[in-house]
């Protein structure tokens, strides 16, 4: 999010009532070529971003939401179906499930990305562990694997991003290294820094604005 920390009200049916983000942008440079949307929930797309970006920046994001983009003033807007190029690298757009039963459903669709260049990086956006993350995992081998943790959740349900459970199955099933990021940030993601790197090992749980290295 790009908003200023208690810009935005709590997540409607969570079970706290703190303003979101919980915290502000860390202080880094802004730098981009192109900028690649998982989905249009505004813990990752808000009106300070469509403020911020240039309206002709390359923008990837999936064939559902295009529309809003060009509504919002966009201009070079690229649906991504399957895969898209851009200065080198392959972009691979891969399925996503936004929670359980019928709550996913409800969330709407929600995607990952994969990053084909020098090396393999799958951002795995707002989904929870299923099959769908195993068989990306088999199909790109990828050599860095970038996890939504957090475990959000609202007052009744499970959690619709990935929880400690989540993050050590994925764990067993990749020799890749793990980034956890969506952590302590929105007010209905419950699981904290602390409790994940205590219950899982071997993954990179990185504070704001923290750069990890390989």
């Amino acid at each position: 999010m790009f908003s200023g920390g208690g810009e935005n009200p709590p997540v409607p049916n969570s079970p706290n009532d703190r303003r979101n983000p919980l915290v502000p942008m860390p202080d880094v440079e802004l730098s981009y070529d192109a900028v690649i949307i998982t989905h249009r929930h505004q813990d990752h797309w808000d009106e300070a971003a469509v403020e911020a970006l240039d309206a002709d920046v390359p923008l990837f994001c999936q064939p559902a939401e295009a529309d809003a983009f060009a509504a919002e003033g966009f201009t070079d807007v690229r649906a991504v179906e399957e895969s898209a190029s851009f200065e080198g690298v392959t972009v691979h757009r891969t399925p996503g499930r936004h929670g359980h039963g019928a709550l996913a459903e409800e969330m709407g669709p929600v995607s990952g990305f994969v990053f084909e260049g020098d090396e393999t990086v799958y951002v795995a956006g707002d989904t929870v562990w299923y099959d769908a993350v195993q068989e990306t995992l088999d199909r790109f081998a990828p050599e860095v694997v970038v996890l939504n943790g957090g475990a959000a959740r609202f007052v009744e349900g499970d959690p619709i991003t990935m929880g400690v459970e989540d993050i050590t199955a994925v764990r067993a099933a990749t020799d890749a290294e793990i980034v956890v990021v969506h952590m302590e940030a929105i007010n209905h993601c419950l699981l904290s820094r602390e409790e994940l790197r205590e219950e899982v090992g071997d993954v990179h749980v990185p504070a704001d604005g923290e750069r990890v290295t390989f």
